[in-house]
């Protein structure tokens, strides 16, 4: 199995901390965040940052829909780490200052793929078809923060 790993980044015009403070509040902000893609958005545990439970489904494609149970927890400052107890998929929120007033979000997801000719096809199109998914939220986030 070969590793898939998808990433997208955006400069947000709002400080590091409320920008992470907006992606870890999986009670209130997150929700609104998410695109037609996600459903079945639930919190089971937790709603802030480290110690979260999350559910929700992704569909990547029309065909293709992923039931995720996410564990959430923050293993440096300005850092969301979001594992998949139904595949292994980790999704990493890092946000660091760019300057005055700004920062730096980049969302990384990786996962390991198929094999054999599905698993080309996984690594040739899904990492773009996740980081549109990912542009969607990133677009939503930066409309939220920068109020």
């Amino acid at each position: 199995m070969a590793q898939v790993e998808a990433t997208t980044e955006r400069v947000v015009a709002a400080d590091a901390e409320k920008v992470f403070d907006a992606l870890a509040d999986y009670t209130g902000t997150r929700a609104k965040l998410l695109p037609e893609q996600f459903s079945e958005y639930e919190v089971r545990e937790g709603g802030d940052g480290e110690g979260t439970l999350v559910h929700w489904k992704l569909q990547a494609t029309s065909k293709r829909v992923r039931d995720c149970l996410l564990e959430v927890s923050e293993p440096t400052d300005g850092e969301l780490v979001e594992k998949d107890r139904n595949s292994t998929m980790v999704t990493t929120w890092r946000v660091t200052p760019a300057g005055e007033g700004k920062s730096r979000v980049v969302v990384t997801s990786t996962w390991n793929g198929a094999t054999g000719i599905g698993g080309f096809f996984e690594r040739t199109f899904a990492p773009k078809g996740l980081g549109r998914i990912y542009d969607l939220v990133l677009d939503k986030l930066a409309t939220e923060v920068e109020k």
